[in-house]
């Protein structure tokens, strides 16, 4: 069984940044996509960032593109977010996720319990 474990989150002003992390159980770490998704109060699971396997490909919707950052290491079994000029739109619970595939664009199917990230203004 694949375990997620997501740390990192917390309060921040609008215009700061914050980093979380991905840790993952397994020796097969390094054969999967990995994304980042979030959940506001009210609304649906939104995906944030992916990654592929070997973190060569990656992809983010325009609402974060320029300002947050996903990348990996896959000898720590480890995925980040470094998320900057934050917004209070981007408060909400934040998952990481495995997927089934080496594309970000694969299913995922395995999650983090998640972490809460709040945007003061």
């Amino acid at each position: 069984q694949v375990q997620l474990v997501e740390a990192g989150g917390g309060l921040v002003q609008a215009g700061g940044s914050l980093r979380l992390s991905c840790t993952a159980s397994g020796r097969t770490f390094s054969s999967y996509a990995m994304g980042w998704f979030r959940q506001a109060p009210g609304e649906d699971r939104k995906f944030v960032a992916g990654i592929s396997n070997s973190g060569g490909s990656t992809y983010y919707p325009d609402s974060v593109k320029g300002r947050f950052t996903i990348s990996r290491d896959n000898a720590k079994n480890t995925m980040y977010l470094q998320m900057n000029s934050l917004k209070p739109e981007d408060t909400a619970v934040y998952y990481c996720a495995r997927s089934v595939g080496s594309s970000w664009a694969s299913e995922y199917v395995y999650w983090g319990q998640g972490t809460q990230v709040t945007v003061s203004s």
